[in-house]
């Protein structure tokens, strides 16, 4: 008898797709210009699983992966569904002080790492800090065993079917903590089944769509925005290498992409491209920003060309996926990110009582649903303080409701200011900066002031060839804000921390 919670098909992605649709394309490699079918991948997942078993790994261990996008991450997350193994993904552009600090922690059983990373790998080789290491693709790399040998040598057999329950951990991905450490969120079967069935029911997703995938396979984005409900629905997805303006349009173009995902600094980027007005865009149904809150700026480069462009929001705690912003709404509500999707509560709290706030008030956000996240990886007490007893996850954000019940981020909470005793919210500052024509990109931060407690500061890039004083910029946004809104200080920068998801990096900037 099949207990609660436990089907054969949890977390075997693989074999359930390419039965049903075994041929048809499932990736698009643009790094190795190949295409794989739904079946082949299964056939390669089989192939790692056994790699993993050969190598002593079982249910619950965990899988250490060290790279950007390649199908080798595909390969991973497919294999360690298989088994019940625990993919760890991090994140390319740690040092290696932060990298061992994640070893130690989540104390990987192996680890899959990119040639191009072969420096730091060799390191934490060196420190003896994972057993086993292997890397990803063909080329061998200080007498490392390569992924491809591997599996060429391995079975192509069933792998025996494991007791694998909804919430037994899939994935640990690391997201920004308080303390400046980084914490483990662990993504259960459960959160990615019905972050991918939310995905499906209220984006309209189909089988005939085909994205870009432009997130990174070390963020949640990578695998949860659309990879997964992809997958799901066996429609094709574009792995994309690191990423560039050009070929991003080229592609969107040339694999005839429908539903494009990405980062506002990506869309800035295409639309400031040469090639922009002149791409085809006919086959794209929607172009959807993430990440962070896009400046409408922005998007009305995108309704120029007659495209739906909108905002999305989530966290690598919840969904990623939460909302859903009607086609109708999009220019009616350009800075709403829209209603709940189809299996999600939220409600928005005054961050000192804890109650529910008026309509139209700022609190803090809070989400409900079967796509939570199981709690921090060896966290017990940052678990606590993010999921309340009855399965409230506090989001850090602060957002409000509209009339019709439409929501808004406003902002996170640890962004938020006090100046002379009144809240300022970065976001509306920026998406005022970004108006003005000689300003390319803008960050505002608080600052610590003697006479007034905060302040803000603002970082500003400029278009080619554009010049302005700072006295100018703190003159536009006097005619267009509150006095105690507008930033004290200002600082014109050559470029911008970003980080590898294309985020501007504010806590750099601090």
């Amino acid at each position: 008898m099949v207990k609660t919670g436990e089907f054969s098909w949890i977390g075997d992605w693989g074999e359930r797709r390419a039965s049903l649709t075994p041929n048809r394309h499932a990736i698009f490699d643009n790094i190795e210009k190949k295409i794989y079918t739904y079946n082949d991948l299964n056939i390669r997942a089989k192939q790692l699983a056994h790699v993993l078993l050969d190598h002593g790994i079982s249910k619950g261990d965990r899988v250490a992966m060290f790279s950007t996008n390649r199908i080798e991450c595909i390969d991973l997350f497919l294999a360690s569904g298989k088994i019940g193994a625990i993919l760890v993904p991090f994140n390319v552009r740690l040092s290696i002080q932060e990298l061992e600090y994640l070893i130690k922690k989540t104390t990987p059983s192996i680890f899959f790492y990119e040639p191009k990373l072969e420096s730091q790998a060799l390191e934490i080789k060196k420190k003896n800090l994972v057993e086993k290491n292997v890397v990803m693709g063909k080329k061998s790399i200080h007498g490392d065993p390569t992924s491809q040998r591997l599996m060429n040598k391995a079975l192509k057999s069933e792998i025996e079917k494991l007791s694998i329950n909804f919430e037994d951990p899939h994935l640990i991905l690391f997201t920004g903590g308080t303390t400046g450490l980084p914490k483990g969120a662990i993504l259960s079967h459960r959160l990615i089944f019905w972050n991918s069935v939310n995905t499906i029911l209220s984006w309209s997703l189909n089988s005939d769509d085909v994205q870009p995938l432009f997130f990174p396979l070390f963020h949640t984005g990578g695998w949860n925005v659309l990879l997964v409900p992809f997958y799901h629905l066996g429609a094709k997805t574009i792995l994309m290498g690191d990423f560039n303006p050009e070929e991003s349009l080229r592609i969107i173009t040339d694999q005839n992409c429908t539903i494009v995902v990405g980062v506002p600094t990506m869309y800035h980027l295409m639309a400031n491209s040469p090639n922009f007005n002149s791409t085809n865009l006919a086959s794209v149904k929607i172009f959807i920003s993430g990440g962070a809150p896009c400046p409408v700026a922005i998007m009305e480069k995108y309704w120029a060309r007659d495209k739906l462009f909108k905002m999305g929001y989530g966290l690598t705690e919840v969904g990623p996926n939460n909302f859903y912003l009607p086609e109708s709404k999009i220019k009616q509500k350009p800075t709403s990110v829209g209603i709940p999707v189809f299996h999600c509560d939220m409600k928005i709290i005054d961050t000192k009582t804890n109650l529910i706030v008026k309509q139209g008030d700022v609190g803090e956000l809070l989400l409900k649903g079967p796509h939570i996240f199981s709690g921090y990886w060896d966290e017990p007490d940052e678990t606590k303080k993010t999921i309340e007893p009855d399965g409230w996850v506090h989001t850090g954000d602060l957002a409000k409701q509209d009339e019709d019940f439409y929501y808004y981020i406003v902002g996170r909470k640890k962004e938020m200011y006090i100046s002379g005793g009144e809240n300022v919210y970065p976001v509306e500052i920026e998406e005022i900066l970004f108006k003005h024509p000689s300003i390319d990109l803008a960050a505002v931060i608080g600052v610590s002031d003697e006479k007034w407690g905060e302040v803000g500061k603002a970082f500003i890039t400029l278009k080619p060839g554009k010049e302005i004083s700072t006295d100018d910029i703190r003159d536009y946004l006097l005619q267009k804000l509150a006095r105690y809104k507008v930033p004290k200080y200002f600082e014109i920068k050559e470029d911008l921390p970003t980080s590898a998801a294309g985020k501007i990096l504010k806590r750099e900037l601090k």
